[in-house]
């Protein structure tokens, strides 16, 4: 299968841990986690792979590791 790449926009520190999917490559979430030692990439990973189409690929952050906006790799 190949690659995949989808946009998503980040809001740490947030209240809760929300995704919304935005259209058939972007998503826009929240995460509870704070932007410090990659603890919001972590909390982005793991809520993408609760949506049922991503739950059981490889996913990697490719782009905006610092970055509220991010492009992540599905394989």
């Amino acid at each position: 299968m190949a690659e995949r790449l989808v946009r998503v926009k980040v809001h740490p520190d947030a209240s809760r841990d929300r995704l919304e999917r935005k259209g058939p490559d972007a998503y826009e979430l929240w995460v509870k986690a704070p932007p410090e030692q990659g603890k919001a990439n972590a909390a982005v990973l793991s809520l993408l792979r609760r949506e049922p189409e991503l739950a059981q690929r490889r996913l990697r952050i490719v782009k905006g590791l610092t970055s509220p906006s991010k492009i992540v790799s599905v394989l």
